[in-house]
């Protein structure tokens, strides 16, 4: 049975959808308040901040309020568990696709035999 990591999962739950990849592209430029994350998508509020939510509760949007504006900013280091899978992924899959190379290679010059 694999180890289920449940960080991770939530990670890519939010990045599975359009919209909250779209914020975090945004916030990739720097912070920004929920009304200019929210301007863009043609949305109510409330539903756009169901997003949001989804985003800090990954891990992946931190938010601070300043004054009477809630400021929301990228939290970087979130994506360490979703990079190293992918990286882990992706060793994997190489290996296997060379080690596949090799045996096609190998029946190759098998057949010229």
């Amino acid at each position: 049975m694999a180890k289920l990591d449940p960080a991770l999962d939530l990670c890519f739950a939010a990045l599975g959808d359009p919209t909250r990849r779209a914020i975090l592209q945004r916030l990739a430029r720097g912070e920004a308040s929920v009304s200019e994350l929210a301007a863009p998508h043609d949305m109510a509020l409330p539903s756009f901040m169901g997003h949001l939510r989804k985003l800090q509760d990954a891990g992946l949007v931190i938010s601070e309020k300043r004054g009477r504006t809630r400021i929301c900013a990228l939290a970087p280091e979130a994506f360490l568990p979703a990079q190293h899978w992918l990286e882990a992924q992706r060793a994997l899959w190489q290996g296997r696709l060379d080690r596949f190379d090799d045996y096609v290679t190998q029946l190759a010059k098998d057949a010229e035999t």
